[in-house]
This record gives C-alpha cells, sequence and structure tokens, in this order.
C-alpha cells in the first residue's frame, strides 16, 4: 500500500506544552508533540519557548519550521501517527474532510 500524499499545511499554530497544531488543507487537524525531539542538537534551541513559538507554515518546502532551519516535513506529520518514543507524537484533532 502507498502512503498517502501529504495535502498542503495551511496553518501551525504553538500551543502549550511544546505542541504544534498543524492545519492541512484538506480540513484535517494534527497536534504534533515535539517533546522527544527537543533533547537533540537540531531541536535544542526550541527549548526556548520564545523560538518555539516562532513557528510557520514555509509554504515553499512544504515544512513547519522556525529559525535557524529547523524544520519537520509534512509527510512524516501527515502519516505517522506513532513515530516512536525519541520522535515527534501526532495526534488527530480533526480527520480530513475526503476521509
Amino acid at each position: 500500500m502507498e502512503p498517502a500524499i501529504a495535502p498542503e499545511m495551511i496553518a501551525a499554530t504553538p500551543r502549550p506544552d511544546y505542541v504544534v497544531r498543524v492545519m492541512f488543507a484538506d480540513g484535517e487537524v494534527r497536534d504534533v508533540d515535539i517533546t522527544p525531539l527537543l533533547n537533540t542538537q537540531a531541536f535544542a534551541p526550541l527549548r526556548n519557548p520564545s523560538v518555539f513559538e516562532q513557528v510557520t507554515v514555509d509554504q515553499e518546502i512544504g515544512t513547519i519550521a522556525w529559525p535557524g532551519g529547523v524544520d519537520l516535513d509534512r509527510d512524516v506529520i501527515y502519516a505517522a501517527l506513532d513515530l516512536g518514543p525519541a520522535k515527534a507524537q501526532v495526534k488527530i484533532l480533526a480527520p480530513s474532510i475526503a476521509a
């Protein structure tokens, strides 16, 4: 079975406890908990709440992104609900309209 191609992300909103709420063009809404990533070198700067809160959707490359080049790919966010203990945790809040 081929993995679904993720639709475009249209918004990313920082939430408490290092969670990013991501809205997709198909109506899907997912919360992405990046807490497990904060111990990695790339994501360590996001421990600073003022940096974490600067999350945006980079439409050019199709990721959620922060200053300094830190990002998460939409396909990873859309395709996986449980990436393992040292990975971002993704929870579906609203399924896609097409589902």
